[in-house]
């Protein structure tokens, strides 16, 4: 297994763990703190992370700065309407729904970034679209 797929599904792993604790905690707190205290334990995760990789956290590059600055105001945005949705209802529609973020990825890569797309990408994406449709509804 190469070191991409290997670290992905870790990360998959993670994530899913991740959805389910969210939607425990937002049955007896509010959404927002509930994303405040996972987001707070998740800097000092990342943090620990750079000091045992021994990288600088800001780097060199100012654009850098200002997308990863922007990439945190998408990703608060995103985790307040995630945690607000947990709350809402269940969370397997939630997570399932929210999990779709691949499918704006792909197309502002491919608009912004001019990425392509390959027709079994275009399937793909299809597909999973599909299948988010069919949980969710």
């Amino acid at each position: 297994m190469n070191a991409v797929v290997g670290l992905a599904l870790i990360g998959a792993v993670a994530w899913g763990c991740w959805a389910v604790l969210a939607d425990v905690a937002t049955r007896s707190m509010a959404p927002e703190a509930a994303m405040i205290v996972s987001y707070a334990v998740g800097i000092g995760v990342a943090s620990l992370y750079v000091l045992y990789r021994g990288s600088t956290v800001l780097g060199n590059d100012p654009t850098a700065l200002g997308a990863a600055a922007l990439a945190g105001v998408a990703s608060g945005v995103g985790a307040v309407a995630y945690y607000a949705a947990l709350q809402a209802g269940a969370a397997g529609i939630a997570t399932t729904v929210t999990a779709l973020y691949f499918v704006v990825a792909a197309i502002l890569g491919a608009v912004v970034l001019g990425e392509s797309l390959a027709l079994s990408d275009v399937a793909g994406i299809g597909a999973a679209v599909l299948a988010v449709a069919f949980i969710a509804y």
